[in-house]
């Protein structure tokens, strides 16, 4: 299996990203109102210059966003130096402003319009605000990692609950006289299991190999909860390429489904049902998982465990993602949306040959 770039691989901001864009145009324009204001005589005038140097200042913006969009997904692929990486930050904008600047002074068009400052002080100016935001960033995803650092450790501590392994060890010993096939398949699907725990959850997936996992949980589970355990899938909109090809966050929904488990589940004495439901809806992945509520027992540990697949949707996706937990009609409902991407370099998940890549990198 190859694992796409780590979504925090690249010290180049993700200027794709809406939440980016959002930011960078922001505070770009306000630094420049503030600016014009503390050198004009009263408001009305900084507006006025405000005004006319906004179209300049937006196509600056805008350029540069979408030129290290495009750089930095050729530096993930290229595996260019961060020392490079946070010099093109400042280099793309200054090039950009005094190429722009240069244009609008030959235009008859612009002929009404003065520059605030020289070509090569917007160029100064352009690469420090660049040089700036890519320092904003950088330090905002450094305060971002302990999320993830507690996501690798609930994965490797929390999620492989000590119960869940004797639990899961004594029901296939329970299988294997009567129904050693049967029994012989869990262990698979176990060993399948906490290898992939043990990965680190920073590696993107596929939603191929997310519901595999997930069906692989759900099969060992069923061991242990036998009838009393009901799971609907409902997956729409998706082809079974585009399934293979989305690219996803690694254990994103295997923690969730466990949580849906133990706490809507194991408390329950009839069938208990759980439904989960994928869709795409234009550029976005809807995902629903609902389980029956026991108030009575609610855990802190499902509440730190919903926080951190909150924590890392906002680290990857940030204003694009959403994530809303809630009690509704007497069941534990979650939703989370986020973009659609495409991983075209993926390729279906074959846990045998996952298990052989894994024996080869330990031998």
């Amino acid at each position: 299996m190859t694992a796409s770039p780590s979504a925090v691989a690249s010290v180049i901001p993700d200027c794709c990203n809406i939440g980016v864009i959002y930011r960078v145009l922001l505070t770009t324009n306000l630094a420049v109102f503030f600016g014009f204001w503390m050198k004009s005589k009263d408001t009305t005038g900084a507006i006025v210059e405000f005004i006319d140097s906004a179209m300049l200042i937006e196509s600056i913006s805008i350029l540069s966003l979408l030129l290290l969009c495009g750089m930095r997904k050729v530096a993930l692929v290229q595996s260019f130096p961060r020392i490079w990486q946070r010099s093109l930050c400042g280099l793309m904008p200054a090039l950009i402003s005094m190429a722009l600047a240069e244009f609008v002074l030959t235009q008859e068009w612009f002929d009404g319009l003065v520059l605030p400052t020289t070509s090569l002080q917007m160029a100064i100016l352009s690469a420090m605000f660049g040089l700036l935001f890519q320092h904003y960033f950088e330090l905002r995803s450094r305060a971002f990692s302990p999320a993830l650092n507690a996501a690798k450790l609930q994965a490797l501590q929390a999620r492989i609950r000590p119960h869940f392994l004797f639990n899961s060890m004594n029901a296939v010993l329970s299988l294997i006289r009567t129904e050693p096939l049967r029994a012989e398949t869990a262990l698979e699907d176990l060993a399948d299991l906490f290898r992939v725990l043990m990965r680190d959850t920073r590696d993107m997936s596929t939603l191929a190999e997310e519901i595999s996992l997930c069906r692989q949980y759900l099969s060992i589970e069923k061991i242990r909860l036998g009838e009393r355990m009901k799971v609907e899938w409902e997956i729409t909109n998706f082809t079974e390429t585009q399934i293979r090809e989305t690219q996803i966050a690694s254990l994103l929904l295997q923690p969730l489904i466990e949580n849906a488990v133990h706490h809507g589940v194991e408390p329950s004495q009839e069938t208990a049902l759980i439904t989960i439901q994928l869709a795409r809806h234009s550029e976005h992945i809807d995902i629903v998982i609902e389980n029956p509520y026991h108030g009575d027992h609610q855990s802190k540990g499902n509440h730190m465990a919903l926080d951190n697949i909150r924590e890392r949707l906002s680290l990857l996706y940030d204003v694009e993602a959403s994530f809303d937990a809630a009690v509704v009609g007497g069941l534990f409902q979650v939703k989370l949306s986020f973009p659609f991407q495409k991983n075209p370099a993926a390729q279906p998940f074959n846990p045998q040959m996952e298990r052989r890549q894994f024996q080869r990198r330990h031998d």
